[in-house]
């Protein structure tokens, strides 16, 4: 448990419950839109570019926030910061939900912070107050993350049918499906309460890359970037579009909706498998090829057999979870100490959302300009190959050197 001055009143077991579903609200507000994207494009005039935003923009506020959000917690602590990360996810939902366009995108950035912050404090809260229960409840929180995310999508079109059957004239019934995701975060913000009369500060290893700047230089930390950043392309391409691809390809928009939820819970599956298994195989580019195959094998599916979405769908899931939980591992694997580990993964998020903002964009502007899902589908299968040639480099034992000159007290200072 903590060491802290202030005693911790709060039971475990709430704490716990606390941190998960703050865990559940990190992944769905996103989700949600996908199943309906088509339905909100046709009533706004959106185009395939714009609407592709929708989910660009939320990775464009992790980029630019999530190193920002350790500087919070110092100076506010990291309950309340964590309290400001739900406050925003539920204003942006309810700014998103208005009906415009303006309120549309103006939310969705919103949410796209709150959500920013959450990431980054999360952990730190885990490894804050469990410390030997890290690997265990990380497991758990992201499988809730993903179980949080397939809720969000496989709800929107039944609320969206809803509105529809109980004649909802205030917003659009796309609004009206968007809004059911306040549901969660307000539980969440009534179960946080408590904690509110803590105000610690987060752990030495919460993200940041105002330290270590000589990684920018560094082959290794740029590989286990280009892991995380091609492992975010592919996930968040199909995210936004995947719906759109399956009902192209005959399905109904209410099973569009569930196997995007499949999707979700697939991603969060491999935290139940890998991290147990992680432990016990200290070369790591036999798994994290093995997640680039399946991403290539899902792709190509979903291209050649779509009639067998399910499979692909569930293959892809799986390889994109599992891929963030093996570069979320080499983080920690090829860095000396929780500084460095901190400032590589700083770099690996601002960088890595950066590259995947382009995802969605760039999928629906070849949808778009080519009028198939084809050419997005092969090109993310030749990116799928390219993930695999980082699997293979990121994989492997090697670890950061610092410069000659840092000071090796500070580096040894906190070893793993």
């Amino acid at each position: 448990m903590p060491h802290n001055n202030k005693p911790n009143i709060v039971h475990p077991v709430l704490v716990i419950m606390s941190i998960l579903l703050i865990a559940s609200n990190l992944r769905g507000p996103i989700t949600g839109i996908g199943p309906i994207l088509e339905f909100i494009s046709h009533d706004l005039a959106l185009s395939a570019t714009q609407a592709g935003m929708l989910t660009t923009l939320p990775l464009l506020a992790f980029a630019l926030f999530s190193p920002l959000s350790s500087g919070l917690a110092r100076k506010i602590g990291l309950e309340p910061s964590l309290m400001l990360a739900l406050v925003a996810i539920t204003s942006g939902i309810v700014i998103r939900s208005a009906g415009s366009t303006v309120t549309l995108f103006l939310g969705t950035c919103i949410i796209g912070v709150g959500i920013a912050i959450g990431n980054v404090l999360l952990p730190s809260l885990l490894k804050r107050d469990f410390p030997k229960k890290v690997p265990t409840l990380t497991a758990i929180y992201v499988l809730i993350m993903g179980i949080g995310a397939t809720i969000s999508a496989s709800t929107t079109i039944p609320l969206l049918n809803a509105a529809d059957t109980f004649n909802v004239l205030v917003i659009p019934n796309w609004a009206f499906a968007l809004a059911g995701t306040i549901v969660l975060p307000i539980i969440t913000m009534l179960v946080w309460l408590p904690q509110m009369k803590r105000h610690t500060k987060p752990t030495a290893d919460t993200a940041e890359i105002d330290s270590h700047s000589y990684l920018w230089r560094s082959i290794t930390a740029w590989q286990v970037t280009g892991f995380l950043a091609l492992n975010s392309f592919i996930m968040y391409s199909f995210i936004a579009w995947l719906p759109s691809i399956l009902v192209d390809n005959g399905y109904s928009n209410h099973q569009a909706g569930y196997i995007h939820g499949i999707l979700q819970l697939a991603s969060a599956a491999p935290a139940i498998i890998l991290i147990p298994l992680m432990g016990k195989m200290k070369d790591k580019r036999g798994l994290s090829l093995a997640m680039t195959l399946l991403a290539l094998v899902g792709i190509t599916g979903l291209l050649t057999l779509p009639q067998y979405a399910v499979l692909w769908v569930g293959l892809l899931g799986f390889s994109c979870g599992g891929g963030f939980i093996l570069g979320l591992s080499f983080v920690g694997l090829r860095t000396h100490n929780a500084h460095q580990a901190a400032a590589l993964s700083g770099m690996a998020q601002c960088m890595g959302y950066l590259f995947a903002a382009s995802g969605p964009l760039l999928f629906g502007s070849l949808h778009e300009a080519t009028g198939s899902w084809n050419i997005p589908l092969i090109i993310t299968a030749g990116i799928s190959i390219i993930w695999a040639s980082f699997a293979m480099l990121a994989g492997r034992t090697a670890i950061i050197t610092p410069p000659i000159n840092m000071s090796n007290n500070r580096l040894n200072a906190q070893p793993n």
